[in-house]
């Protein structure tokens, strides 16, 4: 099964959220949990999720991306960041329990200088702080682009992450097209190496999310500037490519490029378009 869907605003509650991605031809689709640039986050009402999942269900939707404020940086050197970060990850994960069975994204953080080494104890630190048995959400790490001093752009740090997980069941990752292409990792010319190399290290098993964006920038640029369809270094025909690939059929496909809801709907239909299989 394709499941493709976008970024959505939450602002109006989940039925809505549901409503917008099926008038746009999404079968999914990613959410903020809260204000993506500050704490604050929206009350949930219980009668709206009741009826987004009974919407959900009757129209086939795949699982849903929720996504965690780009403000946290759970690898910070500032004990006080770091502790934010904590609090507004275990909050989101209480929310997510609403609406169980999905998944939750963030971006693992940037060192500020500590190292890489100090920066994978400390995400690793965090997510075993809040992760507990009875979570019904996977806690995604997403794949970065190696700006500044991100941990996350080798699957190696993803990997060492994980394996410091004490309760690694509730763990998988996100791979972002645009992220990876920027990180060194050939997914328009060698998507097949990339995927098995991805295997080698973490396993694909792991792999429960791909965000499908094009990149402004050339393989290895360590820039992370996202771009529209077909308008970027990457091209249609690759990410067509990728949306296609036998081993990622039936994960949740996320477009996050700089579009509007019709910008958003034009894609959707090209990688429907395009997709073989």
């Amino acid at each position: 099964m394709f499941y493709i869907g976008c970024h959505l605003s939450a602002s109006d509650g989940f039925l809505a959220m549901g409503k917008t991605a099926l008038s746009i031809g999404a079968n999914t689709f990613q959410f903020f949990t809260r204000n993506p640039r500050g704490s604050r986050a929206k009350p949930i009402d219980p009668a709206d999720v009741a009826a987004f999942l009974t919407f959900a269900a009757d129209n086939g939707f795949g699982t849903l991306v929720a996504h965690a404020p780009y403000t946290i940086n759970p690898c910070s050197k500032d004990g006080h960041t770091r502790e934010f970060a904590r609090m507004t990850l275990a909050d989101d994960l209480l929310r997510m329990e609403h609406v169980p069975g999905n998944v939750y994204n963030f971006h693992p953080g940037s060192h500020t200088g500590q190292g890489v080494e100090t920066g994978i104890t400390q995400i690793a630190e965090t997510l075993n702080a809040i992760l507990t048995p009875g979570l019904r959400t996977t806690v995604l790490l997403e794949t970065m682009a190696g700006k500044g001093s991100e941990v996350g752009s080798r699957f190696e740090e993803l990997r060492e992450i994980l394996d410091r997980v004490e309760l690694s069941d509730k763990m998988g990752v996100c791979l972002d097209t645009c992220h990876v292409s920027d990180a060194g990792y050939d997914i328009a010319g060698d998507l097949d190496g990339v995927l098995t190399e991805f295997d080698k290290v973490i396993g694909l098993a792991r792999l429960k999310a791909v965000h499908v964006n094009d990149s402004l920038n050339p393989l290895g640029a360590h820039k992370d500037r996202h771009a529209r369809i077909g308008e970027g270094y990457l091209g249609a025909d690759a990410l067509a490519r990728v949306v296609s690939h036998p081993a990622l059929d039936g994960l949740p496909f996320v477009l996050e490029t700089p579009n509007e809801l019709p910008g958003y709907a034009r894609e959707i239909a090209l990688l429907k378009e395009l997709r073989v299989g």
